[in-house]
């Protein structure tokens, strides 16, 4: 929710700076993005939410949180009602207009966080009012996030290609063909290697490759590639401002993480068996060999380790080792997971019951792609530092005057 909230507030910034406009929107937002990240600290430290997420559960720290959120978010919203009155509206842009996408943006964003809050929050309000407990899960937020945000990345491309006040939605689209070829291409080509068969799947592959190529075509036709002479294309590039690339940066790491997202989820594969030493599965292509069981003592606890070889066309790549462990001074159990990356995918061995006879129920997981989830936020993080280093938003002092002061003593 923070930042879904953060996001529309970062757009939104953009508008105030360039246009002067949506201020009060703007500060109602930045309340809006601080007060939900005190919400969740208070979700996950006070107890109230049972979660993988939370890690505390204090009703006296709880408290504690919660008058700090009610002094900061009720302060905060009060002195806005009280002189947002004072604040102009600002410029005024057509529909169609950089100014105009930049508010779609905003209105899908908190929409999206909107709907978030409201399935994290309703169990706990329906518990407090009639005690019965209920679970929001996966299905909700798949059929309320996903309608909200696919509209959003469709037009994402669009907005950084209209002019500011008035812009021309044709002349934005026809430099988007590339983009738009480029996405048509990568369905038919993740169709031939995955199959026809999940179509949301094509058109979320489509999607985040029209997200990468949206962004970069962005800046080709600001320098204007293929278009002019290879002298000024490159004299064009070094005179972008850096928030020109840190925008396409942060967009494309959008469009790697939907990439992640996408096949990682409809193309991943999941085999739950039993195997004895020597036995051999298939994962991701690669050949998986159950070698040994055997046991080991670790610092403070002892664990059962079991073996497993990885072997890609018969060449050893990868030998795993999953464990089960047992804490004597609690008396607990855990299950310590093996992860092997290869390229951008992953592969997870995961044990159930280790038998006498060393018979495991393993768990194998096969993730392709999965790393561009992570590499998609780096892109996005390096996106944001890069426009902040841009030069606008470095204040500097003055140079002495030297030389107009040599002169004048001479």
């Amino acid at each position: 929710m923070p930042w879904l909230a953060a996001t529309a507030l970062l757009h939104s910034a953009i508008v105030m700076e360039k246009r002067n406009a949506l201020r009060i929107w703007t500060v109602l937002l930045s309340i809006l993005a601080f007060s939900l990240s005190l919400l969740g600290t208070f979700l996950v430290r006070s107890g109230v939410l049972t979660s993988v997420h939370t890690f505390a559960a204090d009703p006296t720290r709880g408290v504690f949180i919660l008058a700090i959120l009610t002094l900061f978010i009720g302060g905060a919203l009060a002195l806005f009602a009280f002189r947002a009155g004072s604040l102009a509206p600002g410029g005024i842009f057509a529909p169609i207009s950089r100014e105009g996408a930049l508010i779609l943006n905003n209105l899908f964003l908190t929409a999206a966080a909107g709907a978030v809050l409201v399935g994290t929050l309703y169990p706990l309000i329906l518990e407090s009012l009639t005690g019965e407990r209920i679970s929001v899960g996966a299905p909700f937020f798949n059929l309320i996030f996903l309608p909200l945000i696919t509209p959003l990345l469709l037009i994402v491309p669009f907005g950084p290609m209209l002019a500011w006040k008035r812009g021309d939605l044709g002349a934005a689209a026809e430099r988007l063909l590339a983009a738009f070829g480029a996405a048509i291409l990568a369905a038919i080509a993740a169709a031939w290697i995955a199959g026809a068969g999940n179509g949301l799947a094509l058109f979320g592959v489509a999607v985040g490759v029209w997200l990468i190529v949206g962004a970069v075509s962005e800046v080709a036709f600001r320098v204007r590639l293929f278009a002019a002479p290879a002298a000024e294309t490159w004299r064009r590039l070094w005179g972008l401002p850096r928030a020109a690339y840190g925008t396409m940066l942060a967009h494309a790491g959008v469009g790697v993480t939907v990439l992640g997202i996408v096949i990682a989820s409809n193309y991943a594969s999941e085999q739950i068996l039993t195997m004895h030493p020597g036995e051999t599965i298939t994962a991701g292509g690669r050949q998986v060999t159950l070698d040994d069981v055997f046991l080991r003592d670790g610092p403070n606890y002892g664990e059962t380790v079991v073996r497993f070889t990885v072997r890609a066309g018969g060449t050893v790549v990868a030998v795993m080792e999953p464990t089960k462990r047992r804490f004597a001074a609690r008396q607990m159990e855990t299950t310590e997971s093996a992860i092997e990356t290869f390229g951008a995918s992953q592969l997870y061995l995961s044990l159930g019951d280790v038998a006498p006879d060393k018979t495991v129920v393993v768990r194998a997981y096969w993730k392709p792609m999965v790393t561009f989830i992570w590499l998609g936020a780096l892109v996005m993080a390096a996106g944001g530092i890069l426009s902040l280093s841009d030069r606008r938003l470095r204040v500097g002092a003055p140079r002495p005057a030297r030389k107009a002061a040599a002169v004048a003593a001479e």
